[in-house]
């Protein structure tokens, strides 16, 4: 089947590179002539494990191309995907369709023939019908129809959420709609994926309620962190306890620095927005908002805490800068109020993040950017762990130890065991760990559960 996707973000080049290693012919379309060119150079404009590979892989088996030139790449399309940007609207948090309605309206104009024109971008409730509206108003062909097709891509791991995805969520109006997403994700029926037709309404709301959802048990675990800190107990097997549970599960249960990146802040905000046109109260996810918000801003003092009260005058290296690990994304990343605040204390920081620092430069641009951990680490006097870094997990403490001048680690994403970092002369101090519950620990066996030491 031909394809065109419009937009070469995140979202649109993951899910072009995909779509046409399904064996699908793909036109990728970006108004952006300088990313054009760059990923006709094989240049990828994000840091994503394997896309580069992957997209290079169907570049040569001609199945995926990339064009500026809108009315070139939609032709002889069946169906035409939309993968802008959505951001977040300035002041009340709105989803920001522009990018959306100009793509549509440039659209109508340069199809040749019906088409499905499917919204790839995450967007509010009720779109698929402006779509619908915009498309018949500015002349688009007799029988294009809209559907919804939300995306559920983890950044670090879309390609595998891709293409061995939970659920394919598709909103239809019409037979035909439904069957060309049918055709289009038939490989996936191999690995029994889950195929949801629903109204389009119904998947637009699907993608904020999920990612609102996660939101929440991320603040929820945040806030039992907080909590095992005041009655000594430890969040990681209070984590481990509720996972366990079948109707809770143990994914986004690690307590840390609050949610960032390109969807829970500005999905959360948006879902907020239509609720409130549509006069429904969403009290939990307004509060999960507010909780995240005042957990980014409270990092700072951990680190102030850790230092006896004060930054001033004190060097702090950072480790991880990036939102999560496996990505070079800073949108509303906690690192950004944490770096931010320290500097504005008067301490010096040294950051330090495998992929993502030439994005981070803007956004603190205060901060002394290194290449290596351990330079970000000499004479510091705290090492603050922000990102989860795999990488991080197998750095030298014994050296750390000998190269900075102070002995405190601030660990926002419980990389390390308290008990190495304390062997190695460290005050550690991490996320909802209190001493009476770092130990011992709850370890399965075959026959139950039993205490073990670590």
């Amino acid at each position: 089947m031909r394809i065109a996707m419009i937009g070469t973000g995140y979202v649109g080049l993951v899910s072009g590179a995909c779509l046409s290693d399904f064996g699908h012919d793909v036109v990728c379309i970006d108004k952006d002539a300088g990313k054009i060119e760059a990923l006709k150079n094989g240049l990828m404009p994000i840091w994503e494990p394997g896309l580069e590979a992957l997209v290079k892989a169907n570049v040569d088996r001609g199945r995926l191309s990339f064009t500026t030139d809108l009315a070139t790449g939609v032709e002889g399309a069946e169906a035409v995907f939309i993968a802008v940007g959505t951001p977040a609207r300035r002041g009340d948090g709105h989803a920001d369709l522009t990018f959306v309605f100009d793509a549509v309206r440039e659209l109508a104009h340069v199809l040749k023939g019906p088409a499905v024109v499917v919204t790839k971008s995450t967007v509010p409730v009720g779109t698929g019908d402006k779509i619908t509206e915009l498309l018949q108003q500015e002349g688009a062909p007799a029988g294009t129809s809209v559907a919804s097709n939300p995306e559920f891509l983890r950044e670090g791991a879309a390609i595998r959420d891709f293409k061995i995805p939970d659920r394919i969520v598709v909103g239809a109006e019409d037979d035909r709609a439904r069957e060309v997403l049918r055709e289009i994700y038939r490989p996936l029926f191999l690995n029994q994926a889950p195929m949801l037709f629903t109204g389009r309404r119904t998947a637009e709301l699907t993608k904020y309620a999920a990612n609102a959802f996660l939101a929440v048990k991320i603040s929820f675990i945040n806030e039992i962190a907080n909590l095992c800190e005041a009655v000594d107990a430890d969040v990681q097997d209070v984590a481990r306890g509720i996972g366990l549970d079948n109707r809770i599960g143990p994914k986004f249960l690690h307590p840390g620095p609050g949610y960032g990146g390109s969807c829970f802040p500005k999905d959360t905000l948006a879902l907020l927005q239509t609720a409130n046109e549509a006069g429904v109260e969403q009290r939990i996810v307004k509060t999960v908002v507010d909780v995240n918000d005042d957990r980014k801003n409270s990092m700072a003092d951990r680190v102030s805490k850790a230092l006896d009260g004060s930054v001033s005058g004190k060097r702090v290296a950072v480790l991880g800068l990036a939102f999560k690990q496996n990505t070079d994304d800073m949108r509303d990343a906690p690192s950004i109020p944490l770096v931010n605040r320290l500097l504005e204390g008067g301490a010096t920081v040294a950051a330090f993040d495998p992929a993502a620092t030439e994005n981070a430069r803007k956004f603190m641009p205060g901060a002394e950017f290194v290449s290596d951990p351990y330079e970000a680490a000499r004479d510091a006097d705290a090492l603050v762990v922000v990102t989860e870094w795999d990488e991080f997990r197998a750095l030298d403490l014994d050296r750390f130890a000998r190269i900075m001048r102070g002995k405190i680690i601030v660990d926002l994403r419980n990389v390390y065991n308290p008990d190495d970092a304390e062997e190695a002369g460290f005050e550690y101090f991490g996320i909802g760990r209190g001493k009476v519950g770092r130990g011992p620990r709850l370890k399965l066996v075959k026959n139950g559960p039993e205490a073990a030491a670590r």
